[in-house]
């Protein structure tokens, strides 16, 4: 138990008000985290959309190429391969928070002529199904930045408001406890002084 003085009131009175600063920053801290996680969170959502959408597509034209040019024509086209690609990935920060983003490079969705066979003899649809797995695929990485960048903030936000509850439903009433506790007997104890003092007086002068 805190030794009932005046000094030790004064001490806890300055933690409590050091403690209600330190919940009114860790509020406006979480306030800017939700509005980044927000932020964060619309091009997630619609590249997420974007994907679902070019992957239906995808599976449409692939389909129709299969009924054009056969198994085989397609499986020929294997062999021409796929573009390199050279994913670079990089510790960056937001609001203080250390995450890993995915730089993708150009290049990765590529033209019909520049896909290293004679596309002349290819139907409309294989083109079309390879641009769209190639969006795809550029989607997926941009995607995987945005997960990485969207889990740091949730667990910082989580992080956050955990210690707020703690120093608004512990520390902070606990102080104030111990300030009404030490506050009353004080007063007592100064209600008790006076009250002796005056019946000294009264004592001396009578």
């Amino acid at each position: 138990m805190i030794h009932p003085t005046r000094t030790n009131l004064l001490l806890l009175k300055e933690k409590s008000r050091s403690v209600t600063g330190s919940i009114g920053i860790l509020k406006a801290r979480r306030l800017a985290l939700i509005r980044e996680f927000l932020a964060t969170s619309a091009p997630f959502l619609r590249s997420r959309d974007e994907v679902r959408t070019a992957y239906a597509r995808a599976l449409i034209e692939m389909h129709l190429s299969l009924g054009h040019e056969g198994e085989e024509g397609i499986e020929s086209l294997e062999s021409v391969g796929c573009p390199e690609l050279g994913v670079e990935i990089s510790e960056r920060s937001v609001m203080g928070l250390r995450y890993r983003d995915v730089t993708v490079p150009e290049g990765l969705v590529r033209s019909p002529d520049e896909r290293g066979y004679d596309y002349s003899s290819t139907t409309p649809h294989v083109e079309e199904a390879i641009h769209h797995f190639e969006s795809i695929m550029v989607e997926m990485m941009e995607i995987a930045a945005f997960e990485s960048r969207m889990k740091r903030l949730g667990e910082e936000i989580l992080r956050v408001t955990r210690r707020t509850r703690v120093l608004e439903e512990r520390v902070l009433p606990g102080l104030h406890r111990d300030i009404r506790g030490i506050g009353h007997y004080l007063g007592e104890r100064e209600r008790e002084s006076f009250y002796r003092l005056k019946q000294f007086k009264e004592q001396v002068g009578g």
